[in-house]
């Protein structure tokens, strides 16, 4: 696919929309090359530190939570991959096709690349109405983010995390000294 392509999977709800995020959550990024490297470097150490934790947790720790740590740790690898790998084995796909091992290189060098997301739920188009503060009489769409696996992937772990941390814990022995 090229940058921006899509096609409907069901109906107007879901698609297959191709875009590439060269920074972090719904696009933000830091400033420059050296920016996006910080980010990278950052990913990494990260994951590291986040499957040390999980690595090391006791054995009694309750499954959940390590399931919902593993969902986490496994969606942030797999960013990272795009980010680190991405740029280097494609060239860019902006008004054409991708094409993996170019001759003359990627569009990047290691650490570079863009995250590719293609999952795109608009499940709700419309337009504020005028009585609205700030946004009166401007269009909308709910659920705008385009995100991939591995987003959907961490989000679900840290969602799981929030809603179930009492549950994890309620039959925890209490450490008092």
């Amino acid at each position: 696919m090229y940058l921006g392509q899509e096609f409907p999977v069901l109906g107007n709800w879901f698609f297959i929309h191709f875009t590439e995020n060269p920074g972090m959550a719904f696009g933000m990024e830091f400033g420059g090359e050296y920016g996006k490297l910080f980010l990278s470097l950052f990913r990494i150490v990260a994951v590291s530190a986040i499957g040390y934790v999980l690595f090391t947790l006791p054995q009694n720790t309750p499954k959940g939570l390590k399931i919902c740590g593993s969902f986490v740790l496994a969606g942030a690898i797999g960013n990272i991959i795009d980010s680190v790998f991405y740029g280097v084995i494609f060239n860019d796909s902006l008004n054409q096709l991708a094409t993996l091992f170019p001759e003359q290189g990627g569009y990047s060098s290691l650490l570079h690349g863009r995250v590719v997301d293609m999952f795109w739920f608009p499940l709700i188009e419309g337009v504020f109405p005028d009585w609205f503060p700030i946004w009166g009489g401007e269009e909308f769409l709910f659920f705008r983010p385009v995100f991939n696996v591995a987003d959907a992937s961490i989000s679900v772990g840290i969602v799981a995390i929030l809603l179930f941390y009492r549950n994890f814990f309620k039959n925890q022995p209490s450490q008092s000294n």
